[in-house]
C-alpha cells in the first residue's frame, strides 16, 4: 500500500490560537485567542480545486472576508480525484493521486496566512450520484480494488441523493441500513479522511462539518465526528465538529435538528444553513428559533451557505433575499454568514463585497456579540421592512431590506445618538444624522435599496 503522501512539517498551534468558541460567549468564535464573525462568500464549494485559488482568496481577504467553505468535492470540470488512475483507465484506491493532496495542502497554508477560516465538508451526497457516480473511482466498475457484489454497491444511482439510496453513506455498524460488506468501503473512506487530517489538523483555521445537507441517519455523521476527534487526540490538539441536516429549513420541526440542539456533546457548532431556503419573516423567525434554542448549550449557528441564485422554484431565492438572510442572519445571532457560490447563490461578486464590507464598517462602530435582537423597540414596521438589534445604552443596528420609514422606542435612551447609513448596493458610508432619546423617534432609510444604520451614543 501507498504512503501518505509527503508533506512539510509544521508546529501545531496552541489551543488558545485555534479556531473555538469563544471563552467569554460561545455563540461566537474566538480565533487567535480574540472574538472574531465570519463572513464570506466564494465562487466555487471545492476551493482547493480552482486553478485562481489565490487570487480568489485576495479578492475575498480585500473586503474584508475571513470564511470560506470547502468540500472536499472532485466532480467539476477541472478537478481531480484523490486516487491514481492506472494505465487500463481505472483507480486503484491503494494508491493516492499526489495532485490532489498538494491542492488542499495550498489551500490549507493560503488560508492560514491570510486568517481565513475554512469550513470543511467531508462529504457531499452529490458527488456520488447520478452522472458523478459513473465516473467516479468508488464505483466498482472504475476501480481495481473491489466488486459491486463484494461491496453492496451498484453499477448506477440515477436518483436525487436525498432518498438515502447509496450505500457508501451507510457503512458504520452503528447505522440500521449497515451490512458487513460495507466494511471493505469504511476502511478505504476511513483511510480518506485519515490523510486528510494528516494534512489539516496542524492548522488551526479548520471547521469540520461532515456532510452537505445529509438526509441520511445521524449515526452516518456521528460516526466521523468520533473518528475525526480520536485522530485529533492523537495528535494533541482539538478541533470542533458538526454535521448538516438537509430538513434544517423547518428546523422547529426537524428530529435531526433537535438531536443536534440537546447533544452538544456531539455537536460543537450548528450549521443551519438549510433554513435559508425561507424567506422574509419566516427565515427570521426560523433562524432566531435555532439560535434561542442553542442558548441552552451556547454554542455557535454556522451559515456555511446563503442561497440567492436568482431562482426561487426550489427556494433559493433572488440576490435581493441573499442580502437579507446575510443581515438577519448577522442580526439574529448568527456566529457566520457566506453568500452560497453560483449558481445557487451569489458568490463573491460586486453586491456580496458590498455586503461584506458593510458588515465590517458596522464592526468599526459595535461589535455583533455586543447587541441583541429587540424587534419590540420597533414602531410602525411593515413586515419585513426592517430588523433591529441592539444594546440599549450604547448602540442600535437597524437593517431596512427596501428603504423605508419606522419609529425607534428611545424612551429609556435619554442622551443623544449619532447614526451613520451604510449603502448596501456598494459597502460605502453615507450620510450622518443625529436622534435624541427620550421618546419614540422616526428612522427613515435615505434611499428604497437595502440600507444599514448605526448609532452610538455620542
Amino acid at each position: 500500500m501507498q504512503r501518505e503522501p509527503a508533506m512539510p512539517m509544521r508546529p501545531l498551534r496552541s489551543p488558545s490560537d485555534r479556531i473555538r468558541p469563544w471563552a467569554h460567549d460561545a455563540r461566537y468564535w474566538q480565533y487567535r485567542g480574540e472574538p472574531v464573525l465570519l463572513v464570506g462568500g466564494s465562487r466555487e464549494d471545492n476551493l482547493f480545486q480552482i486553478p485562481d485559488l489565490e487570487e480568489q482568496l485576495d479578492l475575498l481577504a480585500s473586503v474584508g472576508g475571513n470564511y470560506i467553505r470547502n468540500t472536499m468535492s472532485d466532480r467539476d470540470e477541472g478537478d481531480v480525484y484523490p486516487y491514481a488512475q492506472i494505465e487500463d483507465g481505472r483507480y486503484d484506491l491503494d494508491q493516492w493521486n499526489e495532485e490532489y493532496w498538494r491542492r488542499f495542502e495550498e489551500l490549507l497554508r493560503l488560508t492560514h496566512e491570510r486568517d481565513i477560516i475554512v469550513q470543511i465538508e467531508v462529504w457531499d451526497r452529490f458527488d456520488l450520484s447520478r452522472e458523478n457516480w459513473e465516473r467516479h473511482p468508488y464505483r466498482p466498475a472504475n476501480n481495481v480494488n473491489y466488486t459491486g457484489e463484494e461491496t453492496g454497491l451498484a453499477d448506477a444511482y440515477p436518483d436525487h441523493p436525498g432518498t438515502d439510496r447509496q450505500p457508501f453513506y451507510h457503512t458504520p455498524p452503528t447505522m440500521a441500513q449497515y451490512e458487513p460488506r460495507y466494511d471493505i468501503m469504511r476502511a478505504y473512506q476511513e483511510r480518506f479522511v485519515a490523510c486528510m487530517l494528516s494534512h489539516s489538523l496542524p492548522y488551526g483555521n479548520v471547521l469540520y462539518c461532515m456532510n452537505n445537507e445529509t438526509s441520511t441517519d445521524p449515526h452516518w455523521g456521528q460516526h466521523w465526528m468520533a473518528f475525526i476527534r480520536a485522530q485529533a487526540r492523537e495528535a494533541g490538539v482539538t478541533v470542533c465538529v458538526t454535521d448538516m441536516f438537509d430538513d434544517g429549513n423547518r428546523p422547529e420541526r426537524s428530529a435531526k435538528i433537535r438531536l443536534q440542539l440537546d447533544h452538544p456533546e456531539l455537536y460543537d457548532f450548528i450549521d443551519i444553513s438549510q433554513v435559508n431556503h425561507n424567506v422574509g419573516e419566516d427565515h427570521w423567525s426560523r433562524l432566531r428559533w435555532v439560535v434561542q434554542e442553542a442558548s441552552a448549550s451556547p454554542r455557535p449557528v454556522n451559515h456555511t451557505k446563503i442561497y440567492s441564485a436568482g431562482e426561487t422554484s426550489w427556494g433559493s431565492g433572488t440576490p435581493q433575499d441573499g442580502v437579507e438572510r446575510f443581515w438577519r442572519s448577522l442580526l439574529g445571532g448568527s456566529a457566520s454568514a457566506r453568500f452560497h457560490r453560483p449558481t445557487s447563490g451569489i458568490g463573491i461578486n460586486e453586491l456580496a463585497q458590498a455586503n461584506i464590507r458593510a458588515a465590517r464598517k458596522v464592526e468599526e462602530l459595535v461589535r455583533f456579540w455586543e447587541i441583541e435582537p429587540r424587534m419590540e423597540l420597533l414602531g410602525e414596521c411593515e413586515p419585513n421592512e426592517a430588523y433591529l438589534a441592539t444594546d440599549p445604552d450604547e448602540a442600535y443596528v437597524l437593517f431596512f431590506c427596501t428603504g423605508g420609514a419606522v419609529t425607534l422606542d428611545l424612551t429609556d435612551h435619554e442622551e443623544q445618538l449619532a447614526g451613520r447609513w451604510i449603502d448596501l448596493t456598494t459597502g460605502e458610508w453615507g450620510g450622518e444624522f443625529e436622534l435624541t432619546g427620550g421618546a419614540w423617534r422616526e428612522v427613515s432609510a435615505p434611499g428604497d435599496s437595502p440600507w444599514v444604520a448605526v448609532l452610538v451614543r455620542r
